[in-house]
C-alpha cells in the first residue's frame, strides 16, 4: 500500500474511461433510439474540483455519447475524446500534445479495450466491478463500482496525499 500512496504524490493527470467508470455501464434507450447514461454527482464534484485545482483531466471513450460530452464539458473537462477505438493511439497523442509524462498519469478503466493504455501509465486503477484482466494490471481497485463513486474515491485519495483536498477551491462549485 505504501508504494501505491507514493505514486499518488506524482499524479498530475487523470484520464477516465466513460462507460463503466464515469457511468455504471448501463445505457437507457428510448423508443426513438436516443441513448442516455447516468452520472454520479459526487464523482462530478471531484472531477470539477480536480480541474479547478490544476490537474489535467481527460476522458477517452469508444462511445460517441453526446450526453457524456455535455456532462464532462459542464464540469470543465475539455479534453474529451469520443469514438476512440484505438485508445492507445489517442493516449499517445494526448500526452504528447500536452507534454505530459505518462508516469504522472492515473488512468481508470474497467474493461479490455483499455488494457493497452493501462500498461502505459504510471498509475492504472479500476472500479470494483472491472473485469478480471483490468483488475490484474491495476495498482488499486476502488471499493466502489463504476458510476457509483469510484472516480470520487481515487481523485480524493490523490488530492489528500498532495494536500489539495478541502482547500479554497473545494468550497466553490
Amino acid at each position: 500500500m505504501e508504494s501505491f500512496l507514493n505514486k499518488l504524490k506524482d499524479i498530475t493527470t487523470f484520464i477516465f474511461d466513460v462507460d463503466g467508470v464515469l457511468t455504471d455501464g448501463s445505457i437507457m434507450v428510448a423508443e426513438n433510439g436516443v441513448q442516455s447514461r447516468a452520472f454520479n454527482i459526487k464523482d462530478g464534484y471531484a472531477l470539477q474540483l480536480a480541474v479547478k485545482s490544476g490537474y489535467n483531466v481527460a476522458a477517452i471513450s469508444g462511445s460517441r455519447s453526446k450526453s457524456a460530452l455535455f456532462r464532462l464539458n459542464s464540469l470543465g473537462i475539455n479534453d474529451v475524446y469520443l469514438g476512440a477505438h484505438t485508445k492507445t493511439e489517442r493516449f499517445k497523442i494526448y500526452v504528447e500534445e500536452k507534454s505530459i509524462n505518462p508516469g504522472n498519469v492515473l488512468y481508470m478503466a474497467d474493461d479490455i479495450p483499455d488494457l493497452g493504455v493501462m500498461k502505459m501509465v504510471g498509475l492504472p486503477v479500476c472500479p470494483a466491478d472491472a473485469c478480471e484482466e483490468i483488475k490484474a494490471v491495476s495498482a488499486y481497485v476502488s471499493p466502489y463500482p463504476g458510476g457509483r463513486g469510484c472516480v470520487r474515491d481515487i481523485i480524493e485519495k490523490v488530492m489528500k496525499v498532495q494536500g489539495k483536498w478541502m482547500n479554497e477551491q473545494a468550497y466553490s462549485w
